[in-house]
């Protein structure tokens, strides 16, 4: 039988106008480990490359008036051209006004070949680039950031976790936050009392199938608590 060709590397493209804050804190860790291993790959596309002029203007200001500037269409689009790859990659722009990023899409991009990712400045982007070049916006949170940089990291470092061969127990993936729809368990390891508090002794038990009905039962209270909408509608758990 012939040996199984390897896999290529996931590979995440990154339009900014500040190249050089790549890799940053995708270099350490996990992810770091993953990159210099080859099982992803990161490349930087300098968006002022494409700019126009003497100064190479990638902005202008916005049409009807208003404050700040808006990354213009045409600059955007060459940027944006020049990154095509085949197979063509996903498009994302991160954006404060778009769809939330969840664990559903991170899984989604994971089990693809990359992701072609554009981070906006300024005011934003040009809305006819966003429609023109098939841009999914994705929000990683109900704020504003200076810029895409820093979302684009947060959403790079949660795919490469989920590929296979970055994280050593990959069982342990299957536990977490969101992924049977519930928050996370509380964790406890020694020692086994600290400043009065103890780990509860259900944990220490060694009886596998009541602990895991703590943790199933832990894990619904603190989504009900802090995270009602995850629910659904389903009961509040309670751990013993």
């Amino acid at each position: 039988m012939a040996p199984q060709a390897a896999r290529p590397p996931w590979r995440a493209k990154v339009l900014t106008l500040f190249p050089e804050l790549f890799p940053g804190p995708l270099a350490a860790s996990l992810a770091g480990e993953a990159l210099r291993k080859g099982i992803w790959a990161l490349d930087t596309v300098d968006i002022r490359a494409f700019g126009l002029g003497r100064h190479r203007a990638v902005d202008d200001t916005p049409a009807g008036g208003g404050a700040g500037m808006v990354m213009r269409a045409d600059v955007m689009a060459a940027a944006i051209d020049s990154a095509a790859s085949s197979p063509d990659l996903p498009r994302i722009c991160l954006s404060p006004r778009g769809e939330r990023l969840s664990q559903n899409l991170v899984r989604e991009l994971a089990s693809g070949a990359g992701v072609l990712l554009v981070a906006g400045r300024f005011e934003g982007i040009d809305q006819r680039v966003i429609e023109g070049r098939s841009l999914r916006e994705v929000s990683i949170g109900d704020y504003v950031l200076a810029g895409g940089e820093l979302a684009a990291m947060v959403l790079i470092d949660a795919v490469v976790r989920l590929l296979p061969g970055v994280v050593g127990a990959e069982a342990s993936l299957a536990e977490e936050s969101f992924e049977a729809g519930f928050l996370e368990y509380p964790h406890y390891t020694r020692p086994r009392e600290w400043e009065g508090r103890t780990i509860p002794d259900v944990l220490l038990s060694g009886d596998h199938k009541r602990i895991a009905r703590w943790r199933r039962a832990a894990a619904e209270r603190v989504t009900a608590e802090r995270r009602p909408d995850l629910l659904g509608g389903r009961g509040k758990g309670r751990a013993e």
